[in-house]
């Protein structure tokens, strides 16, 4: 991390499976922050599709965490394809977009910092859930 005067705008995005319980969102979180060395005071928002809008987990883990939940279009989420490290043929099949953690995680850090976003951790998938976080400076 640089020591810029503005710490990085870090956004999670998360992607999950109907039904998923908030305890499987908090444990791949928790344990790709710690693995990463970066403290949960430092994320800013999350981020996943609006198909999952009414998904009680994301709601929930939000809550839990106090920070918003914001959710793009698989229009909005689709511009971010080639960052991608991961292209999901189900998710394409699911939601129209190869890889909502990752594309949500990017658009959301670009939008809030009004910069251009990157990966600082690559998707996550545990169980029935994916994350990613991205950062913009």
């Amino acid at each position: 991390m640089t020591d810029a005067n503005a710490a990085p705008t870090l956004v999670v995005g998360l992607g999950c499976q109907r039904g998923c319980p908030v305890s499987t969102l908090r444990a791949l979180l928790d344990q790709a922050l710690q693995a990463h060395q970066i403290e949960l005071h430092q994320i800013k928002a999350l981020a996943s599709i609006d198909l999952k809008r009414d998904e009680p987990a994301l709601a929930e883990l939000a809550e839990q965490l106090g920070l918003p939940v914001l959710y793009f279009s698989s229009d909005q989420l689709a511009g971010y394809e080639p960052q991608l490290s991961h292209h999901s043929q189900i998710a394409f099949e699911r939601t129209g977009c190869y890889g909502v953690a990752e594309s949500a995680a990017l658009a959301l850090a670009e939008q809030l910092a009004n910069a251009p976003a990157k990966l600082l951790i690559r998707r996550q998938k545990y169980a029935q859930a994916t994350m990613a976080l991205a950062c913009a400076a």
